[in-house]
């Protein structure tokens, strides 16, 4: 009894209780927006059960990974470069969940026998990105002459191609892929890349959509083009208008739902959309569009306090980030705030139509064990970071 005293003890001395209080507090939040929104189909009667026993198996992993020295880990990164490689291709075999597949488009999903739950690859694997990345970037700020240069700039963009483009072929999910880019883009900030290459990529990105669609539409190509579903939930964000009962019938949705909830909400429990069964409601309402519901219910105030608790928990990440050990630790903890941010832009602006629609949950907040689990995980990796943190006159020692 006395080991698990001194290690609760070690644990609540060196953990970051801050952010494991925020986290959990986002996913009991986000448990209630469930529970509301998953009253309208008694097949769903368990889901917020599921995510409490998801936040249970969260805390252990939280605890966990709080105690493991990613360092020691990270001298066999190969392993964790084959593992990762491993599992996304069990996407490829009869283990993935080809029902969901035909529904979504997307091959996400593998379904292990023993296992009550569908287990998402992708979401897993964005730490070991993460990881790998952070590895990277020390190994080319000690071996190259600049990191802002041409051989460097090289490196991490097949860094970036390799795992992200392995995710689209794969499981032809582009939604998650833009995540992988949110994380690249953060990371190599803040390794120091030189503003310019981001400002020359920008321009170059853009002008080469706009090239292509130029040429498209002096093409007969250009009917096909713009009749892609995917295609048309891009193209429908400059016009709201083009199609509303097809490829915008999920924004055109989430936006009403939003707009009628006002400052307070129509009270839990009481949203026109988000309780009723029929063909016109609330579409994905407990995981994709959990934000839009959680506006009709709640109002403003509401979707106000979810981003306020995102928003302190990436602060939270970005403060442990300036405060790490070494090189490494900082760029993971600011991988892990790039994740978040990437993912709550993304959702949240599906939900107000500025960004289309591509499937990526709400951190902490939507239905899923596997974006839980991966959020927990990736939470108790920043809180041993913070565990390991240096006092400041140690800070320019490390980080030089």
């Amino acid at each position: 009894m006395s080991f698990l005293r001194d290690a609760i003890d070690d644990f609540l001395h060196k953990a970051d209780l801050v952010l494991l209080a925020l986290c959990v507090a986002a996913t009991l939040y986000g448990t209630i927006l469930i529970y509301s929104a998953t009253r309208y189909d008694i097949r769903l009667d368990n889901s917020a059960k599921k995510q409490l026993i998801a936040l249970a198996l969260g805390l252990v992993c939280y605890v966990i990974f709080s105690y493991i020295d990613l360092d020691i880990i990270m001298e066999r990164w190969q392993w964790l470069l084959a593992g990762s490689v491993g599992f996304l291709l069990l996407l490829r075999t009869p283990l993935a969940d080809h029902v969901t597949a035909v529904k979504t488009g997307n091959l996400n999903w593998i379904n292990i026998p023993g296992i009550p739950f569908s287990i998402q690859p992708a979401e897993y694997v964005k730490l070991a990105f993460i990881l790998l990345l952070a590895k990277h970037l020390v190994w080319l700020r000690r071996n190259q002459r600049s990191i802002s240069s041409v051989p460097s700039i090289l490196h991490m963009g097949v860094n970036f191609l390799f795992f992200a483009g392995l995710v689209v072929v794969i499981s032809h999910d582009a939604g998650m892929a833009c995540i992988y880019a949110g994380i690249f883009l953060v990371m190599i900030w803040a390794a120091g890349v030189s503003k310019w290459w981001f400002l020359g990529g920008f321009t170059a990105l853009g002008g080469a959509l706009g090239g292509g669609l130029f040429l498209l539409s002096k093409t007969t190509l250009w009917a096909r083009f713009i009749d892609n579903y995917r295609i048309k939930r891009i193209l429908i964000l400059f016009d709201h208008n083009m199609d509303p009962r097809g490829a915008g019938w999920h924004q055109t949705r989430a936006m009403m739902a939003l707009g009628s909830g006002g400052l307070t909400g129509q009270g839990y429990m009481q949203g026109i959309q988000t309780q009723s069964q029929s063909s016109s409601s609330l579409p994905a309402r407990y995981t994709d569009f959990i934000f839009s519901s959680c506006g009709e219910e709640l109002g403003l105030i509401g979707c106000m306090l979810i981003l306020l608790l995102l928003g302190a928990i990436i602060l939270r990440c970005l403060f442990t980030g300036m405060n790490a050990p070494s090189k490494f630790s900082a760029f993971v903890a600011y991988g892990v705030a790039g994740m978040l941010m990437s993912q709550t832009l993304l959702n949240v602006g599906m939900c107000l139509f500025v960004a289309p629609v591509v499937g990526i949950t709400l951190p902490f907040f939507s239905y899923g064990g596997s974006s839980i689990l991966t959020m927990f995980i990736a939470m108790g990796l920043v809180s041993g970071i913070k565990a390991r943190s240096l006092p400041s006159w140690l800070k320019d020692r490390s980080l030089g």
